[in-house]
């Protein structure tokens, strides 16, 4: 546990050191990774021991640098940083995985993966000035903290607000200075500002963010539609932003003023997936358009799919590696009682990985309007070889539903799993 950022600091110094021993693994293997990681978590946590010692370090060799974060500073901050105090403690099981958690009031706090992916697009140094549109829990503000020299953060619900501000000095983040309020007007009193990093979607940047940031600054915020956003980031240069796209992604709406006038609304009354045939391409871009958190998954162009012309191909040889890709939708299930599912598979030597559980399935859950999770659907598990097949069921869906998301993967299994044409037809009750 961090007590204080100067202390927070000098640790970082020395994990950084420690933390160059995970780049031997990609010479000689996982066994060094795992070394070099357990002296990190150690280090990190040699003032105080705690019982999620093992799932932490776990976490950071799977999903963070698993998962491709190879700036050192930011795994060595990821390594520190006790996420269990951050998330409610029903949830605390669950704290080390790597997947959003509810946190009440409608808001979540982001997977480890993607925690770790916007700091390093951050480029953070130590004497950066950054404003968090945001705070939601408070984790992203403890990561940054001893990464920086100050993290300005807002948070608009008050409940959260305060929460996270309290547990934000309790665990002595000190150069971290929180407050409730809009984030999309920012906090001109501090600006401008070296870096912004926003943990929520608008439909577009706020205006008042560009101007609060200096001259070439980093601004990393994912923008687009409720369920269908890019993670980019933006660099001022003569006063305007140029723009870099990083990865599809799904952020919590970022409320207030970017919400009142949000020009694109979800339906959900008619639940439906974003390019479900794969047809919608993007030059020199590696991922699957409309699909996010992908991992091991790759947009195939050419004569072998289902139908038209594209598919999707998962692949691991691998155990324990991750390979999986999702989506959300909305969906009122005081109207919608069915959602009928169809689509195309094809397996090449498919197999269990560590388990039995760990094999190709589509996984859908439901959750309600505070993003508590309300049922789930599943579809396979596929298991062996074989050609194109079609494949479909009836999911039922739970009436408290408000949202949903489709995961679909290997989880884990070995081998080539491959979809195409993936539908949701809503049934209403």
């Amino acid at each position: 546990m961090i007590r204080n950022s100067n202390i927070s600091k000098r640790q970082i110094n020395i994990l950084v050191g420690q933390i160059k021993l995970s780049y031997l693994a990609a010479r000689w293997g996982s066994c060094v990774l795992l070394v070099a990681l357990q002296i990190c978590v150690a280090t990190a946590n040699a003032q105080s021991r705690d019982p999620y010692v093992v799932p932490r370090r776990k976490m950071v060799q799977q999903a963070v640098v698993g998962s491709g974060i190879t700036n050192e500073r930011v795994i060595a901050a990821m390594a520190a940083t006790p996420r269990h105090e951050f998330v409610p403690a029903n949830l605390r099981n669950k704290a080390y995985l790597d997947m959003s958690l509810p946190i009440g009031d409608q808001q979540t706090i982001s997977a480890p993966f993607i925690v770790s992916f916007m700091t390093e697009a951050l480029d953070p140094q130590s004497t950066d000035k950054v404003l968090e549109i945001g705070t939601g829990s408070g984790y992203q503000a403890a990561v940054l903290s001893p990464l920086v020299q100050q993290v300005f953060t807002i948070e608009i619900v008050e409940s959260l607000g305060n929460r996270a501000r309290a547990t934000l000095k309790r665990l002595k983040y000190d150069n971290v200075l929180a407050r409730v309020g809009d984030g999309f007007k920012g906090w001109p009193r501090y600006a401008p500002f070296d870096k912004i990093i926003v943990t929520c979607s608008p439909e577009r940047v706020p205006q008042p963010l560009v101007d609060q940031l200096r001259e070439g600054g980093l601004m990393v915020i994912p923008v687009g539609e409720r369920y269908q956003q890019t993670m980019y980031v933006l660099r001022k240069k003569n006063g305007k932003m140029q723009a870099e796209a990083l990865r599809p992604t799904l952020f919590v709406p970022m409320t207030g003023n970017a919400e009142d006038n949000r020009q694109v609304k979800p339906d959900p009354l008619k639940p439906a997936l974003f390019n479900g045939d794969f047809e919608l391409t993007k030059e020199d871009y590696p991922f699957v358009i409309g699909w996010y958190y992908q991992r091991n998954v790759e947009p195939v162009g050419d004569d072998t799919a289902a139908q038209g012309k594209r598919h999707a191909m998962f692949s691991n040889d691998k155990l324990g590696r991750s390979s999986h890709m999702l989506q959300g939708f909305p969906i009122d299930g005081r109207e919608v009682g069915v959602l009928r599912f169809t689509a195309q598979v094809k397996l090449q030597d498919v197999r269990p990985g560590s388990s039995r559980d760990k094999v190709p399935l589509f996984l859908f859950v439901f959750y309600d309007e505070n993003r508590k999770e309300v049922g789930t659907g599943v579809v396979g598990p596929y298991i062996g070889s074989q050609p194109w097949s079609p494949t479909q069921k009836l999911i039922r869906v739970p009436v408290q539903s408000r949202e949903a998301i489709l995961r679909v993967g290997l989880f884990g299994g070995i081998g080539e799993f491959s979809i195409d044409d993936v539908k949701i037809q809503a049934v209403k009750r």
